[in-house]
Formats: structure tokens, C-alpha cells, sequence
């Protein structure tokens, strides 16, 4: 099957090219004149980098493969700090290129050290699982983590190109696999309800990268990113509506230790986002209803722990939507159709809580 090629416009264009056995186009995304490569990659997979290694150097780049990390350990500034000292010991310039292959931790990475390597130099992500490739690695979005919160430090700074082959996702755990859903589902909730109506059609083969409807699952929600970030790269407005869900998600990591996968935290985010709408007399129960059973049609989880509130409540202070002292929640008038809730009243923000709390 011949590669889907979704481009993101903006200032700065690009596309995100999906399909399936497609490592063979990674040169073609790197600009005329790249001559050393850098490519980022969580050091206990060495075999999803090899293969990218591989193609870069049969195409006549000198390439240097940098492990960091599993996970949000390698979101830190020391590990970026220690990435800028390989990238100087290895002479890279700035018409050479860094490459992040892995998930959205090292996407993450990978964009934030080229963002800020002599000052930006291009990047190109390869993602290996579901939530990458739906999310993290398409958008120009980079970042790191801080004690305070998860990707308070960050850069907007747009790939060359991004890579998606779907035979990667063969070998992701279910578990992770099923973890990225949480983004499409999403996607389907905030701009695309078809993607609600392939889930539902088929919630088994949803959980798969064999399913029917794999493949338009993956596209559809990329191509939601792409149109949100075209036309708002810097969040300034439209993109916003991507953060649906993620208030609460994020501090469910914090209060975690980010030992819960981002996407089951964005699955209960999803619940709260829902009653938060439903309680401000935006939406009816039937779309809360509809947002927990697609969830759990998947195996995604749809609760937390109910004496967790004061403590989530403090980690939510420090949310990047937030204008001061004022919370802004993305919210739903309708499937499709999204709005912002700007400083609900501590009621509130607890009493859809109590529904989410178990």
C-alpha cells in the first residue's frame, strides 16, 4: 500500500508521510546539504533505531546515535544538557539535522535539544507508537519536564518532516498501544466524530494495529492535528482545543510520578472534560455516556481516586492554559464542537470530580 502524505501548512510546511514499510523516505525529508545526523533514541530499543540508522547511512549521511532514557526520565535538562555536549563533540552544525525516533517522550526530546542547538537546527521525528504518531511528534511542540509540572519548559519549533511507518506498531505492548487510542478518541470528540463511529463499529479491532480501520484511525486524527496546527502553531487560540482532556490528565502524571501512561491519564481526563461540559449546562448526558463507553470499549480506564482531589487540585494551578490565578478548561458545546471555560468556580471543578472520583 502507497504512502499517505498529510501535509501540515502554516509558515513553515510539512508532511507527515504514513504508510506502512515507508522507513525508506527518511532521507527524502532531510533539506539538501544535511551531512550529519544525529539520531535521539531511548537506549533499551536500539533495534527501532537501527533500522533509521541504517537507511541514513546507506544514503551517504555520517550518523551518530544518541540513547537516552526511557520514558519521562529523559525529559530533564540534564539529559538535554548532556545531548548538547554530544552534539558539540560530534561537530554537529547548523546545516546538519537531528532525528528522534522512539515515542513522544523522545520525540519531545529530540525537538527541544534541535530547537535549541546553535539556536535551532532542523529535526526530523520518526515515532514508533500510536500516541507519537497521533500526537507528540506532529505539531512542532517540544518540551521537557521540571519538578513543578510536566512540559513547562518548551519551544514551538516545527520538524522538517515526520515519518510515520506503521510497522512499528506490530511490536508495541497492547498496553501502549491501547494507551495511544486515548488521543484519537480525542480527535474524534473535538473535530472528527467518524473516528467515534470506527471505534464503536469495531472496539476490538480498534485495540490492534491489524484492525479494519487501523490505518484510517491513525490518518484521520493526524490529519486533525495537522489542520489545528496549521492554522495555529503557537496556540494562541485553536490549538487549544488539542488540550481537551488534559488539565486533569496531567495532574493525574504529577500525582503519579508519571508512572501512569500519558493516554490512560487523558482517558480520565476525557470523563472529567465531559462532566465539567455536561455540569455547565453545555452538553447532555448522552455525550458523557458516549465519551465513557467508548473509552471502556477499549480498555481505557474512566476513574480516579476520589481523595486524590486536594492534591490534583494544587498540581492543576500550574496547567499551561491558565492566566494567573484563572483556570481555562477546553469544553464541549457538542460533539465537534468546542469551547473554553474560563475560571469555573471551585464547586464546580469538584462536583464533576465527585463523578470522575471512585
Amino acid at each position: 500500500m502507497t504512502a499517505t502524505r498529510i501535509t501540515v501548512r502554516g509558515d513553515s510546511p510539512y508532511d507527515v508521510v504514513v504508510g506502512t514499510g515507508v522507513l525508506g523516505e527518511l532521507p527524502g525529508l532531510l533539506s539538501a546539504g544535511v551531512r550529519t545526523v544525529a539520531v535521539i533514541h531511548p537506549a533499551s530499543l536500539p533495534e527501532i533505531a537501527r533500522p533509521a540508522c541504517g537507511v541514513l547511512e546507506a544514503a551517504g549521511y555520517e550518523v551518530v546515535a544518541l540513547p537516552v532514557p526511557d520514558g519521562e526520565e529523559a525529559k530533564t535538562i540534564e539529559v538535554a544538557a548532556g545531548l548538547w555536549s554530544a552534539l558539540g563533540r560530534y561537530g554537529v552544525t547548523r546545516s546538519d539535522a537531528v532525528v528522534g525516533v522512539g515515542g513522544g517522550t523522545a520525540t519531545d526530546l529530540a525537538g527541544f535539544v534541535a530547537s535549541t542547538w546553535l539556536r535551532g537546527v532542523e529535526v526530523v521525528q520518526v515515532p514508533t507508537t500510536l500516541l507519537a504518531m497521533v500526537d507528540a511528534a506532529v505539531g512542532g511542540k517540544t518540551g521537557i519536564n521540571t519538578p513543578e509540572g510536566k512540559n513547562l519548559v518548551g519551544t514551538f519549533h516545527t520538524p522538517r518532516g515526520v515519518l510515520c511507518d506503521l510497522a512499528t506498531l506490530v511490536s508495541l505492548p497492547r498496553e501502549d498501544y491501547v494507551a495511544g487510542l486515548a488521543e484519537v478518541i480525542k480527535g474524534g470528540f473535538i473535530a472528527d466524530p467518524t473516528i467515534l463511529m470506527l471505534i464503536e463499529d469495531d472496539p476490538a479491532g480498534a485495540c490492534t494495529p491489524e484492525g479494519a480501520h487501523t490505518r484510517q484511525l491513525i490518518e484521520r486524527k493526524i490529519q486533525v492535528k495537522a489542520d489545528v496546527v496549521g492554522a495555529d502553531l503557537r496556540e494562541s487560540g485553536l490549538r487549544e482545543i488539542l488540550n481537551y482532556g488534559h488539565t486533569l490528565a496531567h495532574a493525574i502524571e504529577r500525582v503519579e510520578h508519571y508512572r501512569i501512561r500519558h493516554g490512560e491519564a487523558v482517558a480520565i481526563g476525557l470523563v472529567y472534560a465531559a462532566e465539567l461540559s455536561r455540569l455547565d449546562g453545555r452538553i447532555g448526558t448522552d455525550v458523557v455516556d458516549r465519551t465513557r463507553s467508548i473509552l471502556t470499549s477499549v480498555g481505557l480506564p474512566t476513574a480516579y481516586r476520589r481523595e486524590a482531589w486536594p492534591e490534583l487540585r494544587d498540581h492543576m494551578r500550574v496547567d499551561k492554559k491558565s492566566r494567573g490565578a484563572k483556570l481555562r478548561f477546553v469544553v464541549l458545546d457538542d460533539i465537534a464542537k468546542v469551547s473554553r471555560l474560563e475560571d469555573p468556580s471551585e464547586e464546580l471543578l469538584e462536583a464533576a470530580y465527585q463523578e470522575v472520583g471512585r
